[in-house]
């Protein structure tokens, strides 16, 4: 019994000391490969939410990315995780023999599921109902979301590119990645001297293309560039392309409900609708007799939330903060889904002071939070009932798999460390974070948020060494 005693008292004067030399490992490993300023770390027990170590943890920072667990975690609670957006093709006008003397619309949400098969579904619906020929225009109803498409902090030189695309309430994505707003244009050589042969995905949509490019020689070094140009349907090709060496890049459509538009006439003349030479495109609210054909409902926000975190999709972030805001105060709308973001905080106990917020996504430069908020979030949201989607969509640190790897896919390859990090990673312009989970070697789990700002070079290496050091030392 005495014995047994005198065990006690020795592990509970270890403990305090192992505690101790855990804590200066960390602070050493964070001074060496961080430094002291322009960062924040912020550490804590999952199962009582202690923090256990801190680093300028109150200290407001940009969070790039890693702002996606606060959307992600709202949007599962406010929408539910059954929710489903819907994208509605009506009628208006008499269909005689088989031409709809009126017009086709298209009303929608927000879909960022929306693809080229569903195009062709329409088709299907209307030649169900006898229509080959459609004599008016074809109109789309996008006023579920207001406001500007872009969110805060967008520069001019970004937005060609898929994580800068303009939200809208009609868009389509190219691909299951759901890079809602965008094309894939392809780029194959042809011979050498001649100019590459291009193809868009799912098609042109409206956009025109200026093919600049030059196949070259099989030696000679890939310097083309497909972007498009500033607030314009036009998208140039440049540079060169050597033979056997096919390219394809993502541009954003410069207003997704007309290109949608344009995608799906398109589309429809492809299976055989026609229209009448002067059809138009553009947006105009559905007339009260109009008649609905046909309605595409999206995959769950349960299944929507894994290509959104894993994939870090900024489409799908500015697509649920504009359906939040809509929900919670019928405007669709970026800034009151920021508004429905930090009710939905304060309600989990956050300090939502000190969350201050432009978007959803973390592209804004203007965005800040501290390490210990964002830690705090990781702890709170295991009492969600919608936990489980939450945790199985973060990335995975070592797993290869594109999709169950994510943006973590190419760290943490090795042993001990493979599948022990499951957070959410985070960059902009100077800025690398990362945020989530860590299981240690000892068996503990902890939360995590390393924030670190204003850095002049790649802080991802450095990053992932701390988290290492956390691997082993807890």
């Amino acid at each position: 019994m005495k014995r047994i005693n005198l065990l006690i008292v020795i592990m509970l004067i270890l403990l305090p000391v192992q505690k101790f030399h855990a804590i200066s490992n960390i602070e050493q490993v964070i001074q060496h490969q961080l430094g002291n300023n322009s960062i924040s770390v912020s550490l804590r027990a999952i199962d009582t939410g202690e923090i256990l170590y801190e680093k300028n943890g109150n200290v407001p920072m940009k969070p790039a990315s890693t702002l996606k667990l606060l959307t992600a975690a709202a949007a599962l609670d406010i929408l539910g995780s059954n929710y489903r957006f819907h994208t509605k093709l009506y009628i208006d006008g008499e269909v005689v023999v088989d031409e709809l003397k009126g017009d086709v619309y298209i009303k929608g949400e927000g879909d960022p599921t929306l693809q080229k098969q569903n195009f062709e579904t329409f088709a299907a619906a209307l030649k169900f109902y006898g229509i080959r020929k459609i004599s008016g225009n074809i109109y789309g109803d996008d006023f579920a979301f207001s406001g500007d498409q872009l969110t805060p902090g967008i520069v001019s030189s970004d937005e060609s590119y898929y994580y800068a695309a303009r939200t809208s309430a009609i868009t389509m994505s190219p691909d299951n990645d759901y890079d809602a707003g965008t094309l894939i244009i392809e780029a194959i050589p042809t011979k050498i001297g001649q100019v590459p042969d291009i193809h868009a995905i799912p098609n042109l949509s409206g956009m025109i293309i200026q093919n600049n490019a030059r196949t070259v020689s099989p030696n000679d070094k890939t310097t083309i560039e497909i972007k498009r140009q500033y607030q314009t349907n036009t998208i140039i090709v440049s540079g060169n392309l050597p033979v056997g060496d096919p390219f394809k890049d993502w541009v954003t459509l410069q207003d997704p409900t007309i290109n949608t538009l344009h995608a799906i006439k398109q589309t429809f003349e492809e299976e055989g609708i026609t229209f009448s030479p002067n059809a138009n495109i553009e947006r105009k609210k559905i007339p009260k007799n109009a008649i609905l054909l046909y309605a595409k409902h999206s995959t769950a926000l349960k299944n929507l939330i894994k290509p959104f975190l894993k994939l870090s999709n900024n489409s799908i972030a500015d697509i649920l903060v504009k359906t939040m805001g809509k929900e919670v105060y019928g405007k669709g709308q970026t800034d009151y889904g920021v508004k429905a973001l930090k009710i939905y905080g304060q309600s989990m106990g956050l300090t939502m002071d000190q969350w201050f917020l432009e978007d959803g996504s973390g592209i804004s430069h203007n965005n800040r939070l501290t390490a210990n908020e964002l830690s705090h979030l990781l702890i709170k949201v295991q009492d969600e009932p919608n936990f489980e989607t939450f945790y199985t969509s973060l990335p995975i640190g070592g797993q290869e798999d594109r999709i169950e790897g994510g943006s973590l896919r190419k760290r943490f390859l090795l042993a001990p460390y493979k599948d022990r990090i499951i957070a959410k990673t985070g960059h902009i312009s100077g800025v690398y974070t990362l945020a989530g989970y860590v299981n240690t070697k000892s068996g503990r789990t902890l939360a995590f948020a390393i924030l670190t700002n204003n850095q002049p070079s790649n802080k991802i290496d450095e990053i992932d060494e701390v988290l290492k050091k956390i691997v082993t030392q807890y």
